[in-house]
């Protein structure tokens, strides 16, 4: 390869439009720019190209940065804000009775999933005109500048109030762009993998907050307002980082691509592989020209596109796997552990915190074990489809003893109740059902969401897959301490039953991504008609 083609990637020309996936071969005669077969021979040369050294390091570089202001922070925050609204010193500075604690809490937590709905939408134009990389930066001043406000001890709710919806309209846009910049840059061998680390940095953020929750309660004084702004002012850190960072690595492949800008795209693509051989040529090939086929379909986005039905259906299924997510009853527990395991074992408030730091523990390590062992190993659907069944019979089973064998009142204030073998027995369902959640539906629609939509629809598409995770955890957060109050056992029965719902769907609606590329995804049908076009031009040759 020359010097001249090293520097400006595969005939193609600097900021020039996206062209034909049609070239002129020696002899004059068109000929298609890539044949399917001819990528899917390359398959074991990505494989080798994936496992890359300097690749590699700058491929986990990205996924681990963008998801430390992405999961990570969601995780610190869903975590973090429960045990904050508990601290005396928050009650005494915002002067409000236990009596109103439960409206409050409500309130605090569900009003910043209310941000992160409507942050999925402000983003989608806006990452369609900036990119991917100023996006996120733009995610981590609105962030920041909520947190501030949290930060700042102003004695009002409901300056509080709209300081949450500040920072969950940043969170919620880092939340869609995450992984959709994430599953833009990854090797398709691996997608499933770095896609997976959003959740495994969630679980990481929910393990630190409950625990820095816990040191400053043990460790500052209830009459001092940096007990509860300390942990508020710690989320400042990621938010930072996150916007920081974006000065270490490229735009986006396939958006700068999409903008016409194949200069930028191929050294983007070259910078992310550390590699310009011809593999790499082949994939940027190959990234063009699903391109391309977008254009070609039609010209100019209108929203009216998204309901026609080639896009319905991807657009149905991410709204359908994100509500699923949030229906397994998992992120409830993430929010109200503390109150859940009162209702498992009874017993202190003591109790119910070791407890969660446990929780918080297994699901760190369970998703470790997604992310470094499993995720790419075997199919979306079967892992989602196990994953659902185990939950539901975690929980279901759990309704049952809580029913039959409910657990002792909890000890009057300085005393002790031990927790009996029907309490020790429920607690381990409840870590069983954590472990199967971070298995598969934890981590898994974050990359399969980002994965099923084609170039021309995947901004909106990816918005509007997170934006009903965020509606229903929005729904959920204000909903679950009701629930547990009124239905008892029956939360957990209802979260089970759920879970046999979702299991069934996962199973029969789902279709599988893994080892695919992006282009192969959203063309199946394309690549094999002009497979079949390009095999009776031959034999039409030869006859």
């Amino acid at each position: 390869m020359t010097d001249a083609t090293s520097s400006r990637g595969p005939d193609i020309q600097p900021e020039s439009p996206v062209e034909s996936p049609v070239d002129n071969d020696e002899h004059g005669e068109s000929a298609p720019l890539i044949e399917t077969d001819h990528w899917r021979s390359n398959t074991a040369k990505m494989k080798m190209k994936a496992g890359t050294r300097l690749g590699l390091i700058r491929v986990w570089w990205l996924a681990f940065i963008v998801n430390l202001g992405g999961g990570f922070l969601f995780g610190y925050d869903s975590g973090i804000v429960g045990g904050v609204l508990t601290f005396a010193s928050y009650e005494k500075d915002y002067r409000y009775t236990t009596k109103q604690s439960t409206r409050v809490t409500s309130l605090a937590v569900s009003l910043q999933q209310l941000g992160g709905f409507v942050g999925c939408f402000l983003v989608w134009p806006m990452t369609n005109a900036l990119g991917r990389k100023r996006s996120l930066m733009v995610s981590s001043v609105t962030f920041c500048i909520g947190a501030l406000i949290q930060t700042i001890n102003t004695h009002s709710l409901p300056a509080f109030y709209v300081a949450r919806v500040i920072a969950g309209l940043g969170l919620g846009s880092a939340t869609v762009v995450v992984p959709m910049f994430t599953s833009e840059m990854a090797p398709k061998e691996i997608r499933g993998t770095l896609g997976g680390m959003f959740q495994w940095m969630y679980t990481w953020g929910i393990f630190l907050s409950y625990w820095v929750d816990y040191g400053v309660q043990k460790n500052v004084a209830s009459s001092m307002a940096m007990q509860w702004q300390i942990p508020i002012a710690l989320q400042l850190i990621p938010a930072g980082l996150l916007g920081l960072s974006m000065f270490t690595v490229t735009e986006s492949v396939r958006w700068l691509t999409k903008k016409g800008r194949h200069a930028e795209a191929w050294e983007s693509l070259k910078w992310i592989r550390a590699d310009d051989s011809q593999v790499t040529e082949d994939e940027m090939q190959e990234i063009r020209y699903g391109v391309e086929m977008e254009f070609q379909a039609t010209e100019g986005f209108r929203l009216k596109e998204l309901i026609q039905r080639q896009n319905l259906y991807p657009l149905a299924m991410a709204f359908a796997v994100f509500t699923a997510q949030q229906a397994t009853g998992a992120t409830a527990f993430a929010y109200y552990s503390t109150q859940y395991f009162k209702k498992l074992v009874g017993g202190s408030g003591s109790q119910a915190l070791l407890l969660s730091g446990i929780f918080g523990a297994v699901k760190v390590v369970a998703c470790a074990c997604f992310v470094f062992l499993i995720a790419d190993r075997f199919g979306r659907r079967i892992q989602l489809t196990v994953g659902a069944l185990c939950m539901a019979a975690c929980l279901i089973t759990t309704a049952v003893v809580v029913k039959y064998k409910p657990p002792p009142p909890a000890a009057p204030a300085g005393g002790h109740t031990n927790v009996t073998h029907s309490g020790i027995a429920t607690v381990a369902l409840i870590y069983l059902f954590v472990i199967a959640y971070n298995l598969s539906w934890g981590p898994l629609p974050w990359p399969y969401v980002s994965e099923i939509f084609s170039a021309r629809i995947r901004e909106p598409g990816v918005a509007t897959g997170v934006a009903a995770q965020w509606l229903w955890n929005f729904v959920f957060t204000l909903s679950t301490p009701y629930m547990i109050t009124n239905l008892g056992w029956g939360t957990f029965l209802l979260w089970g039953l759920f879970d046999t719902v979702i299991a069934m769907f996962s199973w029969t609606v789902l279709t599988e991504t893994k080892g695919k590329s992006l282009e192969e995804i959203a063309h199946v049908d394309t690549y094999a008609s002009s497979k079949d076009l390009v095999e009776q031009e031959t034999a039409s040759t030869k006859g």
